[in-house]
C-alpha cells in the first residue's frame, strides 16, 4: 500500500479532531456532575485540588508515549484541566501586574488561562486580595536562581497567615525594547531585579544611558511606550502587549535564569505523592542553634531543599530562617523532625505542604 496524500491525511487529521472534541466535552460534562455532587456535599467545597492536579498530570507525562514532548503533552492537558474547572468554579488569581509580568505568567502557567486574573501593584496587595477573599488565590514570587530570596515575600509570610499550596517556576528571558528602535537610547527602564540581572550586558551595549528602576518590568513596558529615547528591559508577553519594537532579545548575564513562585491560599492541602514543606524558623541565640535547627532533618533522613537566611522585619540584626524540605507535613518522618525542631527553636511556622511543581 502506497503512502498516503496529504488529502488523505488531511481527512484523517478532522475525523480524529472530532472525536478529540467530543472526548473533551464528555470530560466538561463529567467536571459539571464533580461540581454538583461537591455542592451536595459541603456548601463550602473547595473545587481546585493541586495534589489532584499534580497527580493528573504526572501520571499524562508517565503514559506519553507520542511524539509530542512529555511537557508539551502536559500543557495541553493543563489547559482542558483550567477550562473545565471553570465550569465548576471560576478561579480569581492575584498577580503582581500590571498585565505582561513574569508573575501572570507564572499564574497562567499553573493555573491554565481559564481564570480571570486581578492585577496588584505589590506583594503586600496580593496577600491582601487573598485574605479579603477578593482572589482565590495568589501568585507571588519567592526566590530567583541569580538573585536569591524575594524579601518582600519572605516578610508578608512571616507577617500573615496564608498557606502555600503550590509551586510554579518561570524561565526569565530578558527583552530590551522601546516605541522606535531607530532613536538613541538615553534612557532604560526596568525592575532593579532584571537591572540587576542584566548589568554587564547594559554596560556593554549602553554605558552611557541612565538606568532607572520602577515596580515592574511591566510597568516599564507601558511608561515607554510614549517615551521616545527610552527603552525598557521586559518579557516576550510585553513585547507584543504594548506594541514595543524589539532591540535585543535575551540580554540577561547568566543562562538558565529562573525564578520560582509560591501560590498562596487559604486552604491546606492533601499529600500528591511528591510534595514540598517550607516553614519560617526563629532560632535561638546561643552558640550551636543552626546544628540543633538541621539535626533533627538530618536524623530523619529528610533532604532539605533549600536554607535562606533573612531579617526579621521590624528586628534590628536578628534572623529567620526560610527552609524547604521534601516530604508533606503530614509524612510521619517530617512530623516527627518538625516536632523536635519545635522543641530547640523560638518558633517555627509551617507555611505549608504543596505538589512539587510538575511544568
Amino acid at each position: 500500500m502506497g503512502k498516503k496524500t496529504l488529502a488523505e491525511l488531511r481527512v484523517e487529521i478532522d475525523a480524529l479532531d472530532k472525536e478529540v472534541q467530543a472526548l473533551i466535552g464528555k470530560r466538561a460534562d463529567l467536571a459539571g456532575e464533580v461540581a454538583e455532587v461537591k455542592k451536595a456535599d459541603d456548601v463550602n467545597s473547595v473545587f481546585y485540588r493541586p495534589e489532584r492536579e499534580a497527580q493528573v498530570l504526572r501520571s499524562i507525562i508517565e503514559r506519553n508515549e507520542s511524539q509530542l514532548k512529555d511537557k508539551d503533552m502536559a500543557h495541553i492537558f493543563r489547559e482542558i484541566m483550567s477550562a473545565c474547572l471553570a465550569l465548576e468554579q471560576p478561579l480569581n488569581i492575584a498577580y503582581l501586574g500590571p498585565e505582561g509580568t513574569f508573575t501572570q505568567e507564572a499564574a497562567l502557567k499553573h493555573f491554565g488561562h481559564a481564570v480571570s486574573t486581578l492585577d496588584c501593584g505589590s506583594i503586600e496587595e496580593i496577600f491582601h486580595q487573598v485574605e479579603k477573599g477578593n482572589a482565590h488565590y495568589g501568585v507571588v514570587p519567592i526566590e530567583n536562581s541569580s538573585n536569591g530570596v524575594i524579601g518582600g515575600t519572605v516578610d508578608m509570610l512571616y507577617s500573615q497567615d496564608l498557606k502555600v499550596c503550590g509551586e510554579v517556576e518561570i524561565s526569565i528571558q530578558h527583552q530590551l525594547m522601546s516605541a522606535d528602535q531607530s532613536a538613541e537610547i538615553k534612557v532604560i527602564y526596568a525592575h532593579q531585579q532584571a537591572l540587576d540581572q542584566c548589568q554587564r550586558w547594559l554596560a556593554n551595549h549602553y554605558p552611557n544611558a541612565q538606568l532607572r528602576a520602577v515596580a515592574s518590568n511591566a510597568l516599564a513596558a507601558r511608561m515607554v511606550k510614549d517615551e521616545i529615547g527610552a527603552a525598557a528591559i521586559a518579557s516576550e508577553a510585553a513585547l507584543s502587549l504594548y506594541g514595543l519594537e524589539r532591540i535585543a532579545k535575551n540580554i540577561e548575564d547568566k543562562t538558565g535564569n529562573t525564578t520560582r513562585f509560591l501560590i498562596l491560599s487559604k486552604e491546606s492541602v492533601e499529600p500528591s505523592g511528591e510534595d514540598k514543606t517550607s516553614i519560617l524558623v526563629v532560632t535561638k541565640h546561643e552558640s550551636g542553634a543552626l546544628f540543633d535547627l538541621l539535626e533533627p532533618f538530618k536524623d530523619q533522613d529528610i533532604n532539605m531543599m533549600q536554607l535562606a537566611r533573612h531579617p526579621i522585619p521590624g528586628v534590628k540584626w536578628e534572623y529567620l530562617f526560610l527552609i524547604d524540605i521534601e516530604g508533606h507535613q503530614d509524612d510521619e518522618k517530617v512530623k516527627s523532625a518538625l516536632a523536635e525542631v519545635e522543641k530547640r527553636v523560638l518558633k517555627v511556622d509551617v507555611l505549608g505542604s504543596y505538589p512539587v511543581a510538575v511544568l
